[in-house]
């Protein structure tokens, strides 16, 4: 007796409901299932939040799509599905534009996704996201398909209600002393977000979910260019007094003479300029945090009068004997490295351990490997939105070749790359694109490492990249021996191989096929 096929799909899922899984595996489970059943190029699970939609879990798109928002003013294939009642199919010939122009995985240039169906998932009747499938042939859904959809977006919106009540469960365990600020708190949305699922990413979420909710100073190092004002508004978002403002100040930006009067403030007539009464920041930010960056560039003098402050709760005025009494949070940030700075005796020893009570690390780049293709998508979606066009995407070599490079200046350097590329890339055309491809010369970046890097060693029945070799080539040569690497070390399972490299089984066999690798059972 044979099991019907929406059974067969439905049943792993509703064992997944009842085991403790992570919110990423359980999406990306209910779209392997999803595609199981309706087969198709892609399919993506998008989340909506105060009007832009958010990818919790994509299959068959680029790796950089998870890093993109899609306000849904500017898509209105996605307005319509979030509007309808029911499942909805785009005919070939529609002409509203299909966010994921481009973004196909395994296609280049500018081939469009033909046939498009979707349907909202809705919590307590109101639309929570959305279900999207992408075929490259005009015709390969049909009403029936339809159908099914609409009965597979039950399903989803139950996963996703059970996912959302585990991570309350886990939010009530966590922080049972602050529930009902914390719930106050995960109401709230956060103007900025961190990108990335790297494994040191990953560490410094869990650090930062560990210390958020304490009293203890942060003081967050890292290079130039990381995110380091991003981790100090994370730290504050998950604080008890993330109601209360986080005020900010950039030590390096101010002179000498000037940042007593920015921390404590100042009365009338304190100094030849001072025409008026005015707080200083530790005043502002009081029952709040107070982020002081590039903490290492603040003077002597000033040190020892913040100390001060940070030990009493009390501060002066420039100009008056009045006492104020304040009580801040502070998270500092630098890109030095102060233990140096305290050595070279340009920094308080006691300062720096008022300081540093948690320390913590933010990774470079080059660190966080394919994260820099997750924050290419967000940048991207950025200058697509800016510049009104259609779409805007990587081709292969581009991607290799962000991969590729060190990113001295980091995040920051990311997204002034980019946004120049796009603009060059724009101005290079002959006429306006509806969608925009940028290429490895338009971001004229280095193809590899840097010179001093050992270069990879080639497998023994593959030819080195030479001078004549292009970066095409040299890339295909590195991802068939890393594939070909994986399935033995992990005695040919597929499924092993796969999370080992990060992809799903779907995206081995497409990638296997494309890079000429034969997987254990596929028809040669």
């Amino acid at each position: 007796m044979t099991t019907h096929p929406l059974l067969q799909a439905i049943i792993p899922l509703v064992a997944d409901i009842a085991r403790e899984l992570p919110s990423a595996e359980r999406y990306r489970r209910l779209l392997e299932a999803l595609r199981v059943l309706l087969p198709c190029d892609a399919a993506a699970l998008l989340r909506l939040e105060d009007g832009w939609l958010v990818p919790l879990a994509v299959d068959g798109l680029s790796s950089d799509t998870l890093g993109r928002r899609f306000r849904v003013g500017e898509h209105p294939r996605f307005a319509a599905l979030l509007e309808a009642d029911g499942p909805l199919r785009f005919p070939a010939d529609s002409a509203l534009p299909d966010p994921y122009d481009g973004l196909v995985e395994g296609h280049q240039g500018h081939l469009p996704v033909h046939d498009c169906v979707g349907c909202a998932v809705r919590l307590d009747d109101r639309p929570w996201g959305l279900l999207t499938l992408d075929d490259l042939a005009p015709d390969r859904f049909s009403s029936l398909d339809l159908a099914v959809l609409q009965s597979f977006g039950s399903l989803a919106a139950a996963t996703v209600s059970v996912a959302a009540r585990i991570e309350q469960l886990h939010s009530r365990v966590e922080h049972e002393s602050l529930r009902a600020e914390g719930y106050r708190l995960a109401a709230a949305p956060r103007a900025r977000t961190l990108i990335g699922r790297s494994a040191a990413m990953r560490q410094l979420q869990k650090e930062i979910g560990l210390v958020a909710g304490s009293e203890l100073p942060v003081l967050i190092q890292g290079e130039t260019g990381v995110g380091k004002e991003l981790v100090a508004e994370a730290l504050h978002a998950g604080s008890t007094r993330a109601a209360r403002p986080m005020i900010s100040l950039n030590c390096a930006a101010l002179p000498e003479t000037l940042v007593e009067s920015e921390l404590f403030g100042h009365v009338k007539g304190a100094f030849t300029g001072a025409l008026g009464e005015r707080p200083g920041k530790f005043e502002l930010a009081d029952g709040g945090t107070l982020f002081l960056d590039e903490v290492g560039e603040l003077a002597l003098p000033v040190q020892a009068k913040l100390l001060r402050v940070l030990q009493s709760g009390q501060l002066q005025r420039l100009g008056s004997d009045r006492e104020h009494r304040v009580d801040v949070r502070l998270i500092a940030a630098s890109n030095r490295n102060l233990a140096d700075e305290v050595r070279a005796g340009r920094l308080r020893a006691d300062f720096y351990h008022r300081l540093s009570v948690y320390p913590l690390h933010v990774p470079p780049l080059r660190e966080r490997g394919r994260d820099v293709l997750l924050l290419a998508g967000f940048f991207l979606e950025e200058n697509r939105s800016r510049l009104g066009l259609g779409g805007l995407r990587l081709d292969a070599d581009a991607q290799a070749a962000l991969l590729a490079h060190d990113w001295p200046g980091n995040v920051r350097e990311l997204e002034h790359l980019l946004g120049r590329s796009v603009l060059k890339a724009l101005g290079r055309q002959p006429q306006r694109p509806r969608i925009l491809s940028l290429t490895a010369e338009d971001l004229d970046l280095p193809g590899r490492r840097g010179a001093a890097s050992p270069a990879p060693v080639p497998a023994p029945d593959e030819p080195t990249a030479g001078e004549g070799a292009s970066l095409r080539d040299a890339v295909a040569q590195l991802e068939r021996r890393l594939v070909t690497e994986a399935l033995a070390r992990h005695g040919f399972n597929r499924s092993a191989a796969a999370r080992a490299l990060g992809l799903d089984r779907a995206n081995l066999a497409r990638l296997a096929k494309r890079l000429g690798v034969v997987l254990p059972g596929a028809p040669r």
